[in-house]
């Protein structure tokens, strides 16, 4: 890499070429939003719609229905939402310097990446795109103050607990996503570092942190790739201006009246880069928000989490426990297969070892104290919607468990 890129650690796997294949899928997948979003949200209804007796098409097409109306509209929120991911994939060639010259000067993938994203890489453009409504529009403060604010208050109760003299925490974010609360905490004084394996969020996060230009900049259309549950088209097809803030202007601004926070972000496997020697008692606070149920196998995460927070630092959570590796089979025989004999026993310190287990709220909280922390508060119950249309037939809000746990003072440092 010829200079260093908005995020640390983004450019480290550049040479590898599975890394490298992962970084053009997430690409292109963002290339192609349009249109895969024009192909299933309108043009299969539009041949439904035609297929429909002429009587009956034609009553849907007059009002107060509208239906094509409609249709065109949604294809106008896609071309919306296509601005912003079109922007996020012309910066992240930029930022990879893996873009090739366009006819036009520009850039572009290399053809033989072009097309390349698989349904699965398309599925998770889709949703970074609705997840700008939770973290960098207006109208998603309510969600953000859910999750978020149980560790602002946590971390503030930690800062004053040790007085003013204190230095600065130093805070780690594992599973930052779109990076709205690594930059909250930086705003709040926290010398914070965001991880994220995902480069769809990662490509996503640096363009809304260090690339876009002003506040409301895009619009975005989170609701229109369901056309299930609306109480009204108005809904179906509102807008919101993201992002909220401009990142650079309110640093600025917060800067001149008060200490601010440095901010980063590691693109790692969490597992792989925080159980190093160099990450041993490193941090005060680990903010898990939405996070530990990311856990194939929660052991690790808590020994990764323990190993690298200082003596006395603490472990803030928020999230429900919807096990994202629920029902994954893995097959011994395929695996020593691949690997050779003996590979099922082989540990690669990393989220994609083979073995998963789900536990309940209460048992978490017995294998939190049975790792070695000290639960200091716990909270449970707390209504956390995720992306959530409050006007939407459909309400479906999580029952968060809220909790903060301690690293006693006398706990080993490696």
């Amino acid at each position: 890499m010829e200079e260093e890129t908005p995020w640390s650690g983004i450019e480290n796997g550049i040479d590898d070429p599975e890394e490298l294949q992962v970084i053009y899928r997430a690409l292109d997948s963002y290339q192609q939003y349009a249109k895969v979003a024009h192909f299933q949200c309108t043009h299969v209804r539009r041949q439904a719609f035609y297929a429909l007796p002429q009587a009956h098409w034609q009553r849907l097409a007059a009002p107060p229905f509208n239906y094509l109306d409609t249709l065109d509209k949604i294809d106008d929120a896609i071309e919306s939402n296509a601005e912003l991911a079109r922007i996020i994939f012309k910066t992240g060639l930029e930022m990879f310097h893996v873009g090739v010259l366009s006819e036009d000067g520009g850039l572009k993938l290399p053809p033989q990446w072009s097309g390349s994203a698989k349904p699965n890489d398309l599925d998770k453009a889709r949703s970074t795109i609705r997840q700008f409504y939770r973290d960098w529009s207006a109208d998603g403060a309510r969600e953000r103050e859910a999750c978020f604010g149980p560790v602002m208050r946590a971390i503030a109760a930690e800062q004053e607990a040790r007085g003013p003299d204190q230095a600065q925490l130093k805070v780690l974010v594992p599973g930052a996503g779109l990076g709205r609360l690594v930059f909250e905490l930086c705003m709040r004084g926290c010398e914070t570092e965001g991880n994220e394996i995902s480069y769809h969020q990662l490509l996503a996060s640096s363009y809304i942190l260090n690339c876009c230009q002003r506040a409301g900049q895009h619009t975005i259309h989170p609701w229109i790739h369901t056309f299930s549950n609306h109480k009204s088209r108005a809904n179906h097809l509102r807008g919101y201006a993201v992002p909220d803030i401009h990142c650079a202007t309110e640093l600025t601004q917060a800067e001149q009246t008060r200490p601010i926070g440095a901010m980063s972000m590691s693109a790692a496997d969490f597992l792989c880069l925080y159980a190093q020697e160099d990450r041993a008692a490193a941090y005060d606070v680990v903010a898990t928000v939405f996070f530990l149920d990311t856990a194939p196998n929660l052991i690790r995460y808590l020994d990764t989490i323990f190993h690298c927070l200082k003596p006395g630092g603490i472990l803030v959570n928020v999230g429900p426990l919807l096990w994202h590796f629920e029902g994954r089979v893995w097959d011994r025989d395929e695996h020593e297969h691949e690997e050779g004999e003996g590979a099922a026993s082989h540990d690669t310190s990393g989220i994609a070892d083979p073995g998963n287990f789900e536990l309940t709220d209460d048992e978490v909280m017995a294998l939190v104290a049975q790792v070695g922390f000290e639960i200091v508060s716990r909270e449970t119950g707390i209504e956390a919607p995720y992306i959530h249309d409050t006007e939407s037939m459909l309400q479906t809000t999580y029952r968060a468990s809220a909790w903060v746990a301690r690293k006693p003072n006398t706990a080993a440092t490696a």
